[in-house]
């Protein structure tokens, strides 16, 4: 497989892998000022099992991180899903408490 390029399109409201100049999957949201909802991921059934839909989960939440503003409401299947399985995501939820980690 080639290198997955991941990219946040905030005309559309969602976050996309491109393989080679094709659309290979996305996550959609919504946003608040406190909390970004996402809605729906799809992955291509040529794109699927290729660990695409993770590295859109990755890209998407180290964003939503990294602006230090939102936090996750995870109403896709997948999104939430993927969460469960990563729990150094986990303080991104909507009504988590606050990391108690230090360095």
């Amino acid at each position: 497989m080639s290198q997955v390029e991941t990219v946040h399109n905030s005309a559309k409201s969602r976050y996309e892998a491109w393989i080679d100049g094709e659309l290979a999957g996305f996550a959609e949201y919504q946003l608040t000022d406190e909390i970004i909802v996402f809605t729906h991921t799809e992955v291509p059934r040529r794109y699927e099992g290729q660990g695409v839909g993770s590295t859109i989960a990755r890209f998407a939440l180290d964003d939503v991180r990294a602006g230090g503003v939102r936090r996750v409401l995870p109403l896709c299947p997948f999104i939430k899903g993927w969460i469960a399985r990563h729990r150094e995501y986990a303080d991104l939820l909507y009504g988590a408490p606050a990391t108690t980690a230090r360095d």
